[in-house]
């Protein structure tokens, strides 16, 4: 297999695990070629937020998928932030492809978390907005709109106070005061990482978590919290899909979704060993080529 691997558009803490994943491909004796076009059977690269450094991925990403060629993308993870990562193909949410076809309950142990029961109190109901440069938004309406979008519809159903939430790096601006009981709430962000560091926190009073697809609903699953998402999410399994039943949000069972879960990330030394590679390109093998 051909590969195209581009390290060098990664932002700084994407560059070790990079390393790790290109070598454990040449150690399979697969042909990787590192930040040359070659025209390649696959392209792999980091994210699909098409932002900053990563901005030139996007011109990798449509060049493979206009050629109907898989393109894998690694991610930092939402189990374990920071120490797992994400490992698909054709994208990071529920429309990729992450080999896990075949699962068993082995790995969700190694992710140390214990589910909370499922909470039945809380005042909030928390909208999460997500980065619209990512290719997760793709054809989606403009941030402010979806929020707008978002309340309109819960209004219908409950006067419970909601609090919008923007992601951290993708800030928006309008009028919420026009609406009873709405607030916006930022996050607080860690100087380092860049990434949310108090969500957590404004978990232990929420009802309910509104999110299109992104990593913070399965942090909301695992804490207890019911929520609703897009059918892009990977918390689809085990959210709520209409905002009519937000006064009776449904909880299931999360054993089998955190089984299928567990096998979307993978820790450093199970990259450098190559055993996501070994499922990533078994699957690449069997239905992309």
């Amino acid at each position: 297999m051909r590969i195209e691997a581009w390290p060098m558009h990664g932002p700084l803490n994407s560059k070790d695990i990079f390393a790790k994943f290109i070598k454990s491909m040449q150690d399979s004796g697969d042909e990787v070629h590192v930040d040359k076009e070659t025209n390649g059977d696959v392209a792999v690269i980091w994210s699909v937020l098409w932002q900053g450094r990563m901005r030139n991925y996007k011109q990798i990403w449509q060049r493979y998928r206009q050629a109907n060629k898989p393109v894998i993308v690694l991610e930092v993870g939402g189990i374990r932030r920071n120490k797992s990562f994400k490992i698909a193909i054709n994208g990071v949410n529920r429309k990729a492809d992450f080999a896990n076809q075949d699962v068993d309950n082995t790995r969700w142990p190694l992710f140390n978390h214990v589910f909370k029961p499922w909470k039945q109190t809380g005042d909030n109901i928390l909208i999460l907005g997500q980065h619209d440069a990512s290719e997760q938004w793709n054809g989606m309406p403009g941030m402010n709109i979806w929020f707008e979008q978002q309340i309109n519809e819960i209004r219908k159903h409950t006067s419970k106070p909601i609090q919008v939430r923007p992601h951290p790096r993708n800030p928006i601006s309008f009028n919420f005061k026009k609406y009873k009981n709405v607030s916006i709430t930022n996050p607080v962000m860690d100087s380092n990482t860049i990434d949310d560091t108090n969500f957590k926190d404004t978990l232990e009073d929420a009802w309910a978590v509104i999110n299109h697809s992104s990593n913070p609903a399965i942090e909301a699953v695992i804490n207890g919290i019911p929520v609703f998402v897009s059918e892009d999410s990977l918390c689809h399994d085990v959210g709520n899909h209409s905002l009519a039943n937000i006064n009776d949000p449904k909880m299931p069972d999360r054993q089998e979704w955190a089984n299928k879960l567990s096998y979307t990330e993978w820790f450093e030394d199970e990259i450098e060993k190559g055993l996501p590679w070994q499922r990533i390109k078994n699957r690449i093998t069997t239905n992309y080529l």
